[in-house]
């Protein structure tokens, strides 16, 4: 076993506690990380979701997947840098705190936690519909719950055993990619038998490369950033790794490429093969609909059996990062005190909190699908636009502070600091910019809006009562 290398952490600022990470266990193992740094990448969301923004953007779309992906690439490679400088599993929550302060940590540490837990819900009720449509005649719920307790009892036993499921549920889902991609560009060649080549008819059909124009445009781009959620993970787990630095070093690294050729290399594909106006590319889902236009036998059920994979990962992702991040807030005085206990290296408490909440979840969307679960689903879907603010500005301080105080910390460094980190700000700002100008996200940002100002204010409301104190 190699040894663990992760250096003491950083003196916390003044008024800052040290986060309390060192209880957990260290059980994720080299090739743990790598894969769910390549499957973290792999969602629902880009299986089924990305149809939308085919539909609204055309063949520009595979423009939108490049722009995003540009400033996700940012964002993790800053998020990269703070983590390997100081692993910690409240990751970018960490990281705001001991750059501007604890109200900020608590803040981005607290929505996160709640985009998971809504997530784990939506991941549950799109699994038992796959469930129900293999076996007409089960009820939904009794599927759901054999999920939400399959994972929950994953996540209870060693991290390990995280890893073990993130393992081979990303290797199922990058071998899906990577058959669907093979089989694509044999097409787009016209070497797959049955077929010919398609030239640049559908990259350049009447309307033009930009079809939607640039309002099209704008909503590939939003519908994309969606799809990239889950890159983060990764640094939340590295430092449950048995080498932190390094882990997290070369998963960062990999970012570029993993997303070049599975986002943007996957959607030239599609776009490539099929007129971006055909019905069954919202109908079915982008992947589906071109292997089925490749003649590909039982193509909906073959697509149907990835999503489910990728909605079982997220599920177990979600689950974990969740728990952790529970964990981390609590350890640092930011949560109910019962959930920091730790045993056999897994903060068994925070699991089953995140687990309750993730099922009670489940439940508002069968009672209330058109009122409590549509509010919350509209309060989190701009948060990971807000954790990516933060994490831009940690990095801003803590990168002069390390440079400063401990050169030697930064194995990963941001580019072009510090204008490239200015560039992230601001693409994240445009981002919430056209979410409030666009009819159907701008009720999300106010949600967002509302549950950020309300964190934040409980956050600041804590920090001057510990200060008084001391």
């Amino acid at each position: 076993m190699s040894q663990r290398t992760t250096p003491p952490p950083a003196p916390p600022t003044a008024g800052q506690q040290p986060p309390a990470d060192a209880p957990l266990g260290n059980g994720l193992r080299q090739r743990h990380l790598s894969m769910i740094a390549l499957g973290g990448v792999i969602g629902a969301g880009l299986f089924v979701g990305s149809g939308a923004g085919v539909a609204a953007a055309g063949p520009a779309i595979v423009v939108a997947y490049a722009l995003s992906g540009l400033l996700v690439m940012l964002v993790m490679r800053m998020l990269g840098e703070m983590s390997a400088a100081n692993p910690a599993s409240g990751s970018f929550s960490v990281h705001a705190e001991r750059a501007i302060g604890p109200w900020a940590g608590f803040t981005a540490g607290w929505m996160f936690w709640t985009l998971l837990c809504v997530g784990v819900a939506i991941e549950a009720i799109g699994a038992a519909h796959i469930m129900t449509g293999w076996f007409p005649g089960t009820p939904s719920w009794a599927w759901v719950l054999a999920f939400m307790a399959l994972f929950c009892g994953a996540n209870l036993a060693a991290v390990a055993g995280f890893g073990e499921f993130e393992f081979w549920f990303a290797a199922l889902k990058i071998g899906a990619i990577a058959l669907f991609l093979g089989l694509g560009v044999l097409a787009v060649l016209g070497l797959l038998p049955g077929t010919s080549s398609p030239g640049t008819a559908n990259l350049l059909p009447e309307g033009g490369f930009l079809p939607g124009g640039v309002d099209g445009l704008l909503v590939g781009v939003l519908a994309s950033v969606v799809a990239y959620g889950g890159l983060e993970t990764v640094t939340i787990a590295a430092a449950e790794s048995d080498d932190p630095v390094r882990g997290v070093a070369k998963a960062v690294r990999t970012t570029m490429w993993r997303i070049a050729v599975v986002y943007v290399g996957s959607m030239l594909v599609v776009v490539t093969l099929l007129p971006w106006d055909d019905p069954k590319v919202t109908e079915q889902g982008p992947y589906a609909a071109t292997l089925d236009h490749l003649g590909i036998p039982a193509a909906g059920e073959v697509m149907n059996a990835v999503v489910l994979v990728a909605l079982l990962s997220a599920m177990n992702a979600n689950i974990y990062g969740s728990s952790r991040m529970a964990y981390s807030l609590v350890s640092r005085g930011q949560g109910p005190r019962a959930l920091g206990k730790v045993s056999g290296g897994v903060p068994r408490r925070a699991v089953l909190a995140s687990c309750g909440f993730g099922f009670t979840t489940v439940l508002l969307s069968y009672w209330y699908p058109d009122t409590l679960f549509a509010w919350l689903l509209n309060m989190v879907g701009g948060v990971i636009l807000v954790v990516w603010g933060f994490t831009a500005v940690s990095q801003l301080v803590l990168r002069r502070r390390t440079e400063r105080e401990a050169p030697e910390r930064l194995a990963v460094r941001m580019w072009c600091f510090p204008y490239l980190t200015w560039a992230a700000l601001a693409g994240v700002a445009g981002v919430l910019v056209l979410m409030a100008w666009n009819p159907d996200t701008r009720v999300q940002v106010a949600f967002t809006g509302g549950l950020a100002v309300f964190l934040a204010a409980t956050g600041f409301l804590m920090q001057r009562r510990r200060t008084s104190r001391g």
